[in-house]
C-alpha cells in the first residue's frame, strides 16, 4: 500500500470514480514509464502492480495520474 500525497489526492477528487469508492488508474512516472490498472482507494494506492505485491516506484517519482476509462 503506497501513501498519496495531498497533491495527487487533490486531482483524483476532480476525476471519475471507476466504480463505489475507488478509481482504477494509469500511473505516469518521471523514468518515463506507464502503470495501467492501478488501483486508488480514498488516498491509498492498494492491491498489486503489474502483479506484484510491492509496488515497484515511490509517490515521488509520479508525475500523473489519470483515470483509466472503458470503451
Amino acid at each position: 500500500m503506497l501513501e498519496l500525497s495531498e497533491k495527487w489526492v487533490n486531482k483524483l477528487l476532480s476525476q471519475p470514480e471507476s466504480g463505489m469508492d475507488y478509481q482504477i488508474v494509469s500511473v505516469f512516472l518521471r523514468d518515463g514509464r506507464r502503470i495501467d490498472k492501478v488501483t486508488i482507494l480514498g488516498s491509498k494506492l492498494i492491491g498489486e502492480v503489474d502483479g506484484e505485491s510491492e509496488i515497484p516506484f515511490t509517490v515521488d517519482e509520479i508525475i500523473d495520474i489519470k483515470v483509466m476509462h472503458s470503451n
